[in-house]
């Protein structure tokens, strides 16, 4: 069953109106495709609530979502930048239906500390996913990022932006056509 339409969350320092997300807001076109903010965000504050919180807001924009737009709620493609496509992951993980995760700098570790890793519920991920990287982010090298998606059960497909950061910026136009490819081949 092909995508309907298309959830977006931004990572830890940024809201819904990163320059990527817009982008990839326009290369989905005429797909519905919306644009969230966590709670904290929404409530002006800075630092990121917990892990729960997130996941709750993450699991009710998309039952929201898909409802307005009225699509399937697993037609939903959802994902996100750093944290919120983390988030996003978690939430599939625990049974949220999804066509397909969209993870832009998924966070693997944090910087230097590669023994903290994010990757415990991977292997409950059964859609297929798409991870949209830098070469040289501190977050999860290609090699590191490689090599604990083999875990996840659903479809991987790895996309490398050479010399990338974390924030993979000037890489709009490539983090949006690249998406864009990806969900019309769902």
């Amino acid at each position: 069953m092909a995508p309907g339409a298309a959830l977006l969350f931004p990572g830890a320092g940024s809201d819904s109106t990163h320059s990527s997300l817009l982008a990839i807001e326009h290369a989905l076109a005429p797909m519905p495709v919306r644009r969230a903010d966590f709670p904290y965000r929404r409530e002006g504050r800075k630092a990121p609530d917990r892990a729960p919180k997130l996941l709750a807001c993450v699991i009710e924009e998309a039952g929201l979502f898909a409802q307005q737009a009225h699509v399937a709620p697993k037609r939903l493609v959802l994902g996100g930048r750093s944290m919120g496509g983390r988030m996003c992951s978690l939430a599939v993980a625990d049974g949220l239906p999804a066509a397909g995760l969209v993870l832009i700098s998924y966070p693997l570790h944090p910087p230097g500390k590669p023994e903290n890793l994010r990757v415990e519920h991977f292997p409950r991920l059964v859609v297929p996913c798409l991870f949209i990287s830098g070469t040289r982010d501190p977050f999860g090298s290609p090699d590191e990022l490689e090599h604990h998606t083999t875990t996840i059960d659903g479809p991987v497909t790895h996309v490398w932006v050479e010399g990338g950061r974390h924030d993979l910026k000037g890489q709009d136009d490539v983090i949006a056509a690249t998406v864009a490819e990806w969900v019309a081949s769902l």
